[in-house]
Parts: C-alpha cells; sequence; structure tokens
C-alpha cells in the first residue's frame, strides 16, 4: 500500500485536496489547505461571529484518537481571502480499525469567512477505489453557528457523529444483500443523471453522457447488481467524471469531476439517499 500522501491536486475547479492512506502531519497538510490554520477570522466577519479554530480541534480531535487522512480546501477570487476559505477534512477514529472493505469516516466541514456553520458528518472510504462517500439519510448532521460558546460542542458532534457508524456498517451490509434488476438500475442512474446535470425539459439539449455510462464499472470490483454495487459505480461516474459525453453542439468532451465541496457533499449525501430507498423498496 502507498504510504506517501497524493500532493495537493485538484479534484474540482478552484478546490484541492490531499488523501493519504495514513494520518496526515500538519506541515503537509498545511501546503494543501492553509485555511484550517487560520489564526482568526476573515476582516469581514462581525464581532458576533465566533471563530472555531479549525487546527485546534483538530489537535483536541487528535487526542481523542481521530485522525485526518483527507483534507481538502476552496478557493477565492478575493485578494487576501484564500486562507479564510471553507475547508474539509475527513478523519478516522481509532476504535474504527475493521476487516471491512470501507473505512468509516468522520467529516468536519468549516469556514472562517461566513460560506459556512462548523459541520460534522458521517462518510465511509472505499479502499478499492480510494474513493470518499458522504451518508445521507442515516446519521446526524451535526452543525454548529459561529455563535456564543462553542468550543465544548465541537468534541461532542464528533462522538455524536461516531456513534452513528453501526447504523451506516447495516445499511451498507443491507445494500450489498439486495439485487437489482436491469430497469432498476437504468432508474437509479436516471434519477443520478438528473441529480448531476439538472432537469431536461423538451426543447433542451440532452445531459452529456447517458444512464447506461454511469452504470460502467471502472474495475472488476464494480461489476456487479447489488443496491451497493450500481451506487459506487454510479457515485464514482457522476463526481469524478472523466468519462466521453457530447456537448449541446454535438462535440465530443470529457466530464468534469463535481465543483465544489458544497456540491460534492450535496450531491454524495442525495446519491447515498437515494440508495437508501432502492434498497428499502427491495426489502
Amino acid at each position: 500500500m502507498n504510504t506517501t500522501p497524493s500532493l495537493a491536486t485538484r479534484f474540482a475547479r478552484g478546490t484541492h485536496v490531499l488523501r493519504s492512506d495514513q494520518p496526515l502531519p500538519e506541515d503537509t497538510m498545511r501546503r494543501a489547505a492553509p485555511s484550517i490554520f487560520a489564526e482568526g477570522k476573515h476582516a469581514s466577519r462581525s464581532e458576533r461571529y465566533t471563530y472555531i479554530p479549525t487546527i485546534e480541534v483538530l489537535r483536541s480531535l487528535r487526542r481523542e484518537g481521530f485522525e485526518p487522512f483527507m483534507v481538502a480546501q476552496g478557493q477565492s477570487r478575493v485578494e487576501g481571502k484564500t486562507e479564510y476559505t471553507k475547508h474539509l477534512i475527513r478523519m478516522r477514529h481509532a476504535g474504527q480499525v475493521s476487516s471491512r472493505p470501507e473505512a468509516n469516516e468522520v467529516i468536519l466541514i468549516n469556514s472562517h469567512d461566513g460560506a459556512s456553520a462548523y459541520q460534522m458528518l458521517a462518510g465511509a472510504f472505499r479502499f478499492v477505489c480510494c474513493n470518499g462517500l458522504v451518508v445521507g439519510s442515516a446519521t446526524n448532521d451535526i452543525r454548529i453557528p459561529h455563535k456564543g460558546n462553542i468550543q465544548h460542542e465541537v468534541i461532542e458532534g464528533a462522538f455524536r457523529v461516531l456513534e452513528d457508524f453501526e447504523a451506516v456498517d447495516a445499511s451498507i451490509d443491507g445494500m450489498k444483500a439486495l439485487e437489482l434488476s436491469e430497469d432498476e438500475e437504468r432508474a437509479y442512474a436516471t434519477a443520478a443523471l438528473t441529480l448531476r446535470f439538472g432537469e431536461r425539459g423538451e426543447g433542451q439539449p440532452p445531459a452529456p453522457v447517458t444512464p447506461e455510462q454511469l452504470l460502467e464499472a471502472r474495475r472488476v470490483e464494480d461489476v456487479g447488481h447489488s443496491v451497493w454495487s450500481v451506487f459506487q459505480r454510479t457515485q464514482e461516474n457522476t463526481t469524478r467524471g472523466g468519462q466521453t459525453g457530447r456537448s449541446a453542439a454535438g462535440r465530443r468532451l470529457q466530464t468534469r469531476g463535481v465543483g465544489s465541496i458544497d456540491r460534492s457533499v450535496n450531491l454524495n449525501r442525495a446519491l447515498w439517499v437515494l440508495a437508501e430507498e432502492m434498497r428499502k423498496l427491495k426489502g
């Protein structure tokens, strides 16, 4: 297994990401996501805005057994604001180590420019494709506004998300146990296509790719008809892009990866909820 972090590469326009299969040291994180280390809030924030120091939160979580394995940061066109923009950290807890092909992760989102509340979500990292998922309806969504005395809430929030992972594992196992028909697979991919590219009404150009393309497997481990396999193929093809398609004018193109931290999180969660609903219908 590679133990060298991927250097800060763009996974979407205006955003940089760094992921490793070993816990990330602070100096490495700083190069990829300097806003994690901001020492205060942006000048545009009022006195009522409570600065939540992400790096201090991370250090506190490390003392509680959490380690960061991925960081991402958005950019800004406003001069001097990049050091305060929205950032994301994906962490694993030492007590969550298992033989499963997925690792449970706590996702922390914060900013120092008013772009977001402090937020914690549940996620799952799939080792075979190095793909990070965001869990939808199975868990708590912890949001803490930048107001008042909030330091104690952030540690509690991480452990509340940690408690949800039993439900996450059960949901994944349920998706793996149920198979979809060809029509059901296409229905899932069609809904995912709409989530990714929007509604296509009469007179509008079609989406650049087809539902069948979203169902294409990128590796042999993804071949199969379970809800989980269909979800995995569709999620990777919609969020990572890289598929050959056609523009509205008929020109060949390569689909792009999802364009921002917010969009990636929202699309991931929507695809998870869609897969969960398919599992419930089949169950």
